[in-house]
């Protein structure tokens, strides 16, 4: 382990969280440092637009791959053969599909508790079990997946003993989270119900049609995630929310979206739960910075003005820690908001990254 990752992981793993910008900055520029000899593709990357560990001051300055290039390359800086696990984005199996090799999941989990603790159990003892439902494969079955391997980890560090997966060979089992459901309406044990915004969609479709509903206790919370359009028909998230109040008897405040990618390691909630009372936002943990750019000069732009998604995240130890994602959003205050997808960003920016990278090998 480098002397800059087991700093992050100090950082990762006190408490409370607190941002500090001199540290950020430091650790930053060393494993921006450690990524550009360790990386070839990288490296390339980065020389091509005149960036060196020797030529940059600021973390602003390093240079951002666009998510979208982890579907072209192996974007790691350590040697393949030192790889314990590869999270893998979704996609069907004709599908080219992004990877994030990782030499250790010790980053990763250490970047994933503080922030889903704070983020959607904020008003409950670490002590205190949670009956977790999730309607996603368990690790066990989608062993590559990020988001599986998330609630996992979260099921085995807070979940009691009633806590279960709903997803098997890609079908919600709907009678089984009906009864979960019915079973926890009349628990005193606190409810976190987690899923993909089109899985709760389908459970709601399942309700609907057999017209059943449940009043869930006053502190349940449900966690979102992923965009809602999907394969068949597209929902917008306030209809979505409207439609699991009626449902499920959560209401909006106590509904949390999650942001996050393979291509990262941490993951970033909304505040409604940790900050009650203020404006939905989500957080950015204190080693984690977050900018707005115009997609096309890469400027960045004025808070409350709209841009594309930058991220650079100190957890992506093993990786590349500056990535710019397919989607738009705008800062808000301390936080940010998501706002959707930006058309033609991800194909774009991943054209160009792996054309340089690989134009750069051949020459």
């Amino acid at each position: 382990m480098t002397q800059p990752e087991a700093e992050v992981l100090r950082w990762m793993r006190e408490s409370p969280d607190v941002r500090d910008d001199e540290r950020f900055l430091r650790l930053a520029l060393a494993l921006f440092a450690h990524q550009f000899a360790h990386c070839e593709p990288y490296r390339r990357f980065c020389e091509g637009r005149g960036r060196t560990p020797d030529t940059i001051q600021a973390w602003e300055e390093i240079p951002t791959v666009p998510t979208g290039a982890f579907k072209e390359l192996r974007l790691a800086s350590f040697p393949e053969e030192r790889t314990q696990h590869v999270f893998r984005t979704s996609g069907t199996a004709t599908d080219q599909r992004g990877e994030l090799h990782l030499e250790s999941l010790e980053a990763y989990e250490a970047s994933l508790v503080p922030s889903f603790e704070r983020g959607l159990l904020p008003d409950l003892s670490d002590e205190l079990a949670v009956r977790m439902l999730s309607l996603v494969p368990s690790p066990i079955e989608a062993p590559d997946s990020s988001l599986s391997h998330m609630l996992g980890v979260m099921h085995d560090r807070r979940g009691d003993s009633e806590s279960q997966f709903f997803v098997e060979d890609g079908e919600l089992r709907e009678r089984s989270i009906q009864s979960a459901l019915e079973a926890a309406a009349a628990a005193t044990t606190p409810l976190l119900l987690c899923g993909t915004a089109f899985a709760f969609v389908h459970l709601l479709d399942a309700m609907a049609a057999s017209d059943q509903s449940f009043v869930l206790p006053a502190s349940a919370r449900i966690m979102e995630t992923g965009g809602f359009k999907g394969r068949a028909r597209a929902m917008d998230r306030d209809a979505l929310y409207e439609w699991i109040t009626d449902r499920l008897g959560v209401p909006s405040e106590r509904i949390v979206n999650q942001y996050g990618m393979t291509e990262l390691a941490s993951q970033f909630y909304d505040t409604i739960l940790s900050q009650p009372g203020e404006p939905r936002q989500k957080r950015i943990p204190p080693w984690v910075r977050v900018r707005m750019v115009d997609p096309e000069s890469g400027d960045e732009v004025a808070n409350g003005e709209v841009g594309v998604i930058r991220i650079v995240d100190l957890a992506n130890t093993g990786s590349i820690l500056a990535i710019q994602t397919a989607d738009l959003g705008m800062m808000r205050g301390d936080g940010f908001e998501v706002l959707g997808r930006a058309r033609g960003a991800e194909a774009r920016g991943c054209s160009i990254a792996a054309d340089e990278m690989l134009s750069a090998a051949r020459s």
